[in-house]
């Protein structure tokens, strides 16, 4: 259903104070999120599967908007993948998010150990069609194909800068584009977020889980020639 996440309606712009999102591939998204999704960083920049996209109303047909994504970590962990149950088999262990670890992956399931990396450099991803009418938003479906995530802290294409073995949370904006010439006095009450929990992901150089893996090659497009049984194009 649509969903109107994040800052509620209150002191916000009318503008901005209806607009509701959808998630699309929302049943995709909770199969990878029942698994524990992971998302390959590169130093070149690699696109996200599922590929993060929304429909968009509520928002005011004639008015300028600019879309937006940032992500945010989880929490302040380093993980790593293993026996999350004192070796009695695959579960995955308790994780407290008030402790500070970092995440790694060994056999059946993600652990903390330990201190979170310091955080990479905060970036945003402007939507390319932004500014773009009310209308337009919501005439089709809105898609952050073009995004990419990387692990390179130098990296000067623009792409979001991820730690490998963090967790993240994907958060959408939408920002109204206001024409008063002391617009910036109303920067809080003129955006409106939202996050959906089934889109956390661990950032990975390399797939942990082999039914991740399974399920990007069954369920992505691109990956047809891993089903052939031919290298990544």
């Amino acid at each position: 259903g649509w969903a109107g996440e994040g800052p509620g309606a209150s002191g916000k712009n009318r503008h901005v104070c209806h607009a509701a999102a959808r998630l699309e591939m929302g049943s995709l998204w909770e199969e990878f999120n029942r698994l524990g999704t992971e998302m390959i960083v590169t130093k070149a920049g690699r696109r996200m599967f599922p590929t993060f996209q929304v429909k968009l109303s509520g928002l005011d047909p004639l008015a300028d908007y600019v879309l937006l994504m940032d992500f945010i970590p989880l929490d302040d962990k380093r993980y790593r993948w293993g026996w999350g149950n004192g070796g009695r088999g695959p579960g995955l262990g308790v994780l407290s998010p008030s402790l500070p670890c970092r995440y790694a992956f060994h056999s059946s399931s993600w652990l903390a150990a330990g201190r979170a990396e310091p955080a990479a450099p905060g970036r945003v991803h402007f939507h390319p069609d932004s500014p773009a009418k009310g209308a337009q938003w919501m005439r089709q479906i809105v898609s952050f194909d073009k995004l990419k995530l990387t692990n390179n802290l130098l990296d000067d294409n623009g792409h979001i800068i991820l730690n490998s073995m963090h967790r993240y949370q994907p958060r959408f904006h939408v920002v109204f584009v206001d024409p008063r010439r002391d617009s910036e006095r109303f920067a809080h009450q003129n955006f409106k977020s939202f996050s959906f929990p089934e889109t956390q992901f661990m950032a990975v150089t390399a797939y942990q889980n082999h039914r991740i893996t399974q399920l990007k090659i069954a369920s992505n497009p691109f990956a047809k020639g891993f089903r052939d049984g031919d290298p990544e194009p």
